[in-house]
């Protein structure tokens, strides 16, 4: 049986999707799936996974650092602050992702951050609390999902609390992107090291 991964000329198994660019490559090695559990790298994931929709994520990728310098290093506290003049400042910024639409939901979600956190104690713990019961180790690629159970139930969760471009497919990349669920693939040599981080963010929420 196939194992799905691709091996580099060091030997090294990984997910096939990561040697299609090397800025891909760089992400998986190194990101992906990594357990994030800061806040305001969760509320930054959230709003790059919405400004993604209908694009690549090596679009985000290659503008993040601009994106950052743009909505103030995603300190949801200031973004929530933000106003008419900002949005046309931002509507002018050639470094991101010119969209209105999304550009008003990284404002809007960031003042519902301050109200998920004044609900919940923490982002963290509430998108961790969608975190499957089951794992689901994805052996080839064409077994990945694109949602799931859990990331519909988590978009819906963040629609009711005032989130915004916060799809079932969005939540199911930001699970995947910061940990909450492992689908790198088992013969990856990521998998493992993903899985005992994992163990031990999950000690610490």
């Amino acid at each position: 049986m196939t194992t799905g991964v691709t091996v580099r000329a060091d030997g090294v198994s990984v997910c096939p999707w990561g040697e299609s660019h090397s800025d891909y490559m760089q992400y998986h090695d190194t990101e992906w799936g990594v357990p994030v559990t800061d806040d305001t790298r969760l509320y930054e994931k959230l709003c790059l996974e919405g400004f993604q929709s209908g694009l690549s994520w090596l679009t985000v990728l290659r503008k993040r650092e601009n994106f950052r310098n743009a909505f103030s290093n995603f300190d949801f506290e200031k973004v929530a602050r933000f106003g008419d003049k900002d949005i046309e400042r931002l509507l002018s910024d050639a470094g991101i992702i010119r969209h209105r639409g999304k550009i008003e939901a990284t404002i809007n979600n960031a003042r519902a951050a301050l109200a998920t956190i004044e609900q919940h104690g923490s982002l963290a713990n509430f998108l961790w609390s969608f975190e499957p019961a089951e794992k689901r180790p994805v052996r080839q690629l064409k077994q990945m999902q694109a949602n799931s159970s859990e990331s519909e139930q988590m978009s819906k969760a963040l629609k009711q609390l005032g989130w915004r471009f916060v799809g079932p497919t969005t939540c199911y990349s930001l699970m995947q992107a910061d940990g909450i669920v492992n689908d790198h693939l088992v013969d990856c040599f990521r998998y493992p090291e993903i899985e005992a981080a994992r163990k031990d963010t999950k000690k610490s929420i």
